[in-house]
């Protein structure tokens, strides 16, 4: 019960307009999947974003994740801050998606980067997510910092400065 899983890996891209389409299709290159577009809330007159305005696609991968994430993590070298890990996940930005390993330039898409989640998971979580019977679950089934930091070095011989 103790064992720590990926539960998934969310990639998503920020961008309004023409270059929220360019990121659309950036993912649906990497993932191979629809990406779903996010709309704002808030009014930010400064970012000329208004409510109901699309300003981001996000893609969340659940199959094949440890493939995937080798391939993300090489592209950045294999090292993470540790400032970039949180309870249960971490994050990381890729700042060009043409330093992933096999990944060729697109023309119409240009140099664009996008961010990274990892999540994690213990069994026994759904007790807390269900909608019927919903219980609480103990502060021993969050994912400390050093957790997380154990499991990257271990599987995937990630370096945290």
């Amino acid at each position: 019960m103790r064992t720590i899983k990926i539960e998934k890996v969310v990639l998503n891209v920020g961008a309004t307009g023409e270059e929220l389409e360019k990121g659309v299709k950036l993912l649906k290159i990497l993932t191979g999947k629809k990406p779903a577009k996010m709309k704002s809330n808030k009014r930010i007159p400064t970012l000329s974003v208004r409510p109901g305005l699309e300003v981001g696609a996000v893609v969340t991968i659940r199959k094949d994740i440890n493939e995937f994430l080798k391939r993300m993590l090489a592209a950045i070298d294999n090292k993470l801050n540790r400032n970039q890990i949180s309870e249960n996940n971490f994050s990381f930005g890729i700042k060009e998606y043409i330093e992933i390993p096999d990944v060729e330039y697109q023309r119409e898409i240009g140099i664009i980067g996008f961010d990274i989640t990892v999540v994690f998971i213990r069994s026994g979580r759904r007790v807390k997510l269900k909608k019927v019977k919903r219980g609480k679950i103990p502060k021993k089934q969050i994912i400390s910092k050093k957790e997380i930091i154990k499991f990257m070095e271990e599987k995937f011989q990630t370096e945290f400065i």
